[in-house]
C-alpha cells in the first residue's frame, strides 16, 4: 500500500548546527556526564594544536560560578577577517560549520588532535551561550552566540599586544542529562594532557569551591612514567626513553619495569588518549616480545633455543607511555578511542625494535632485571595454564557447567540479564528468594575472595571463589576476554554496609578492573545500595541510606520512632532486600566507571598493594570523607 504522506517535501536537511543538536550523540558520545566534559576537551583541544605547533606556551581553564567554563590560551588566536569564498567572518565559519578549521592541509597543523574540524562548532551548537574573544594583530575582536546561533556580529573591541583566544560557554540544559562539571575529572585530563606535552604550563581553577591546580611537566612522559609507579617498586631507577621520526610520524616512548604483577600502558595520538588502543599499541606489543626475546637468545638467557617468551611475559610489571603524532589520524568514532591508522603499526614496530635492543645493549643490568622477572613471569603463566587446564578438565572454567551455587535466570538475552554476586550463603539465600527469576541471577560468595594485586595469576586461578565469577560470567579474563561471550550485561555487587562488605566490594573491583576491564569500560559493573536503616513509626515505614538521611527522618517523625540498623543483609527478609536493593523500579545501583586510568590504577595499588606508607597517607587524608564505620 503506498504510502501518499512520504512524497519530496518530506525529506528533511538539517542546515549548520541544526544536525548537532538533533543528534549530538553522534558528535560528542553522549549527553550524560562523559559527553558534558568532553565539550571541555573538545576546546582544550584546539588551544593543545596550537601548543603543539609551537605557538601556545600556557592554558588556563576556569569553572565559572554559574556552571560555564572559560578556556583561554596564548597561541595565535583564531583568524578574523571576510572569508573570500564564504562571504562570512573566519571566525564565525569556525564556530557555526562543521568541518570548518585550519587542519586539513597540514600547512597550518602538521599534527593536530581535534583533526575533524567540528570541535569548537559543536561546543557552540551544545551550549546555551558562548562567547568568543580573540587577540590577534593588535586588536581583540569578540562575538557571541546563543544555542549555536550568532546573536552580535564580530566586534572590535579594543587594542592588544597579545594574541591567544577565550572561550566562554555554558552548556546547554535542554541537551545534557546533568549540566555541573566535576573539578577532578576535568583536572585529570588536563594533568595528562600537560606530561604529553613537555613543558606546557596548564592551571585549572574553579570559583566554586576555590580549588585550583597548575601542571607543567619538563620531563614529559618520563616524568608521567615515575608518577604512575610513584607507589610501586622499580627494578630500575630510571624509566628507559626514547623518541623518534620516520616517515613524519613522532613516536615517543618510555617503559619502566616493576615488582608489581600487572602491565599498565597507556597509548596516545595527537594527545588523545586512545583508551581501546588500535595499530599503535599492536605495534609496540609486538615489538616489546620480539626484543625482549632477540636479546634474552643472544645472551643465552633462556634455556633452549627454541624457548620463547609471550607477550604477557614481557609485560608484567611493566609501566609504559606511548606517544604517537601524525598528520591525518583515523580514530574510531568522533570521540577518538581507537587509532585505526594501518601504517602506525609497521612504524611503531621497527622503531621500538631499533631503539629498544640498543638500548639494552647499552645498559645490561637493566636488561638482565627486566628478563629474569619475563621469565619468572613464564614459569608462573606455565603453572597458571596447567592450573586452567585441571580446572577445566574437572568443568570449573567451562561455561557450559555452571557453578552449583549460581542461582541462574530464565531469560537467555544476556542484555535483559543482571547477576548479583552477594556476600555470604545467608544473604545469598534472602536475594535468590527477592530476585525475579525471569532476568536475575544470584551468586553467593563464601569470605572474602583472593587479593589479586599481591597474586600472579597462577595462584589465583586456585581460588575457589574466583573460579567460581570467572565461569558464571563466561568472557574470560586477561588475554581470552571477550566481551561478546558476557552471560549478563549488569553485574551488581551486593554486600554489607560495614568494613567487612566494604573490603570484599573492593576486592571484587580490583579483579575486575585487573582481569576484566572491559566490563567497567563498557558499564557492566554496578554497585548495590542497600539500606543502613528502617524507620518506623506508626503506619509509617521508611528506608534509609545515610546517617543524615537517618537524623532528617527523626527530626520529622519526632519521638518514638522505631530505628533498625542493618549490620548485614542476612538481617533482611526476602521482601525487605526486594523492595529496597533489587526491585528495578525502587532500587538504587551506582555504575562503576573509569574516569582516569592512572588514577584507577593508582588507587588499586595504594589499597590493595604491599607498600604500607601511601595506604596510611591514603586513609590519613581521606578519614573524614567517611559516612560509615562500623567497626
Amino acid at each position: 500500500m503506498e504510502d501518499s504522506t512520504y512524497d519530496a517535501e518530506r525529506i528533511q536537511v538539517l542546515e549548520g548546527l541544526e544536525a548537532v543538536r538533533k543528534r549530538p550523540s553522534m558528535y560528542i558520545g553522549s549527553t550524560d556526564f562523559h559527553g558534558l566534559h568532553h565539550l571541555v576537551y573538545e576546546v582544550v583541544d584546539n588551544s593543545i594544536d596550537e601548543a603543539m605547533a609551537g605557538f601556545c606556551t600556557h592554558i588556563d581553564i576556569k569553572v565559572n560560578v554559574d556552571g560555564s567554563v572559560t578556556v583561554e590560551d596564548d597561541g595565535r588566536g583564531i583568524p578574523v577577517g571576510l572569508h573570500k569564498k564564504y562571504k562570512t567572518d573566519a571566525l564565525q565559519l569556525v564556530l557555526t560549520k562543521l568541518h570548518s578549521g585550519g587542519k586539513f592541509d597540514r600547512k597550518t597543523y602538521k599534527v593536530s588532535g581535534g583533526l575533524h574540524g567540528v570541535g569548537l562548532s559543536v561546543v557552540n551548537a551544545l551550549s546555551e551561550w558562548l562567547e568568543v574573544r580573540v587577540r590577534r594583530k593588535g586588536e581583540v575582536h569578540s562575538q557571541r552566540y546563543e544555542r549555536g546561533l550568532p546573536v552580535t556580529e564580530v566586534e572590535k573591541i579594543g587594542p592588544t599586544d597579545e594574541t591567544g583566544t577565550v572561550v566562554i560557554f555554558k552548556p546547554d540544559s535542554d541537551i545534557f542529562e546533568d549540566t555541573t562539571f566535576d573539578f577532578d575529572i576535568l583536572s585529570g585530563r588536563l594533568r595528562e594532557i600537560a606530561f604529553l606535552n613537555r613543558g606546557l604550563k596548564i592551571s585549572i581553577s574553579d570559583e566554586r569551591s576555590q580549588m585550583s591546580n597548575a601542571y607543567k611537566y619538563d620531563g614529559g612522559i618520563m616524568e608521567y612514567v615515575q608518577y604512575i609507579n610513584r607507589n610501586r617498586t622499580t627494578l630500575h631507577e630510571k624509566p628507559i626513553y626514547f623518541k623518534a621520526e620516520k616517515n613524519g610520524v613522532s613516536v615517543e616512548l618510555s617503559m619502566q619495569y616493576t615488582e608489581s604483577y600487572v602491565e599498565s600502558i597507556y597509548t596516545f595520538a595527537n594527545n588523545i588518549n586512545t583508551v581501546e588502543g588500535g595499530s599503535h599499541l599492536v605495534g609496540l606489543r609486538a615489538a616489546l616480545t620480539r626484543t625482549i626475546n632477540d636479546y634474552a637468545r643472544k645472551y643465552n638467557m633462556l634455556k633452549t633455543s627454541g624457548e620463547a617468551l609471550s607477550g604477557e611475559d614481557v609485560r608484567e610489571g611493566l609501566t609504559a607511555v606511548l606517544s604517537v603524532k601524525l598528520p591525518e589520524p583515523q580514530f574510531e568514532g568522533q570521540t577518538k578511542t581507537k587509532l585505526g591508522n594501518s601504517e602506525i603499526r609497521g612504524i611503531v614496530e621497527s622503531t621500538v625494535n631499533d631503539k629498544l635492543f640498543e638500548f639494552l645493549e647499552e645498559n645490561p643490568k637493566i636488561a638482565q632485571a627486566s628478563i629474569g622477572k619475563a621469565i619468572l613471569a613464564s614459569q608462573a603463566r606455565e603453572a597458571a595454564r596447567k592450573a586452567r587446564e585441571l580446572t577445566r578438565r574437572k568443568g570449573l572454567l567451562d561455561a557450559g557447567n555452571l557453578p552449583g551455587k549460581l542461582a541462574d535466570c530464565t531469560e537467555k538475552d544476556p542484555s535483559k540479564c543482571e547477576l548479583f554476586i552477594v556476600e555470604g550463603d545467608s544473604a545469598g539465600g534472602s536475594a535468590k528468594q527477592a530476585r525475579d527469576r525471569s532476568f536475575q541471577a544470584v551468586l553467593p560468595l563464601r569470605g572474602k575472595i583472593l587479593n589479586v594485586e599481591k597474586a600472579r595469576l597462577d595462584k589465583m586461578l586456585k581460588n575457589a571463589e574466583i573460579r567460581t565469577i570467572i565461569t558464571a560470567l563466561g568472557t574470560g579474563i586477561d588475554t581470552e576476554f571477550d566481551l561478546s561471550k558476557a552471560r549478563y550485561h549488569r553485574i551488581c555487587i551486593m554486600t554489607d554496609a560495614d568494613v567487612d562488605g566494604a573490603h570484599i566490594r573492593t576486592l571484587l573491583l580490583t579483579f575486575f578492573f585487573r582481569h576484566m576491564e572491559q566490563m567497567i569500560r563498557h558499564g557492566y559493573i554496578y554497585i548495590a545500595q542497600p539500606p543502613l536503616y528502617r524507620v518506623k513509626k506508626g503506619k509509617t515505614e521508611r528506608y534509609l541510606f545515610s546517617n543524615r538521611e537517618l537524623n532528617d527522618a527523626l527530626q520529622e517523625l519526632g519521638q518514638g520512632a522505631d530505628v533498625q540498623r542493618y549490620k548485614g543483609l542476612g538481617e533482611m527478609n526476602a521482601d525487605q532486600l526486594r523492595e529496597t536493593t533489587m526491585n528495578i523500579d525502587s532500587r538504587i545501583l551506582k555504575r562503576v566507571t573509569i574516569e582516569d586510568a592512572v588514577e584507577a590504577n593508582d588507587l588499586f595499588e595504594v589499597l590493595m598493594g604491599d607498600a604500607v606508607e601511601p595506604r596510611r597517607r591514603f586513609i590519613h587524608e581521606h578519614a573524614r570523607e567517611v559516612e560509615v564505620l562500623d567497626i
